[in-house]
């Protein structure tokens, strides 16, 4: 197995690092566990929220309950509907996650979909689906903010 370690390159005026261009195997394999461990508590949250908003396990009194407490069904209502959105937002979680552990066996996690520079190993153990370097992270909001009003208009 090939090592990617920082090359050193002689050159007349001195020495010269040439930039790592991947995370070694060792180190994929680190963030590997990692993911596999989000994963795994991902997938058992994604289960409990899906089973608090759907009535498929109720066998008690909900569904015959006097239609009075209208203030009670809606809030039980609109937790599930909370709850259904928070699921999806898991589902999304997990799917980014899975193309993550996809990335580590085509050995190009860790590269910034923008600048190709590799992303820091601390952002990648905080958010190990993350595809964007802090600086393209921050090019990107740049972008999508609104341009700042002046006062030369008021």
């Amino acid at each position: 197995m090939k090592k990617a370690a920082n090359i050193k390159i002689k050159k007349e005026e001195g020495i010269v690092e040439k930039a790592k261009t991947r995370y070694s195997d060792e180190e994929l394999e680190e963030f590997r566990q990692i993911i596999l461990s989000k994963l795994e508590k991902a997938h058992n949250d994604l289960k409990l929220l899906t089973e608090s908003y759907t009535t498929g396990n109720d066998h008690d009194t909900n569904d015959t309950s006097p239609t009075f407490k209208v203030l009670e069904e809606g809030y039980q209502v609109f937790s599930k509907e909370e709850n259904s959105k928070f699921a999806a937002r898991q589902s999304k979680f997990i799917k980014a996650l899975e193309n993550a552990l996809v990335r580590i066996e085509n050995k190009s996690y860790g590269i910034c979909r923008v600048t190709g520079k590799l992303i820091p190993k601390d952002r990648l153990r905080i958010v190990p689906h993350a595809t964007l370097s802090i600086e393209a992270k921050r090019q990107q909001t740049t972008m999508l903010a609104p341009p700042q009003q002046t006062n030369q208009n008021l």
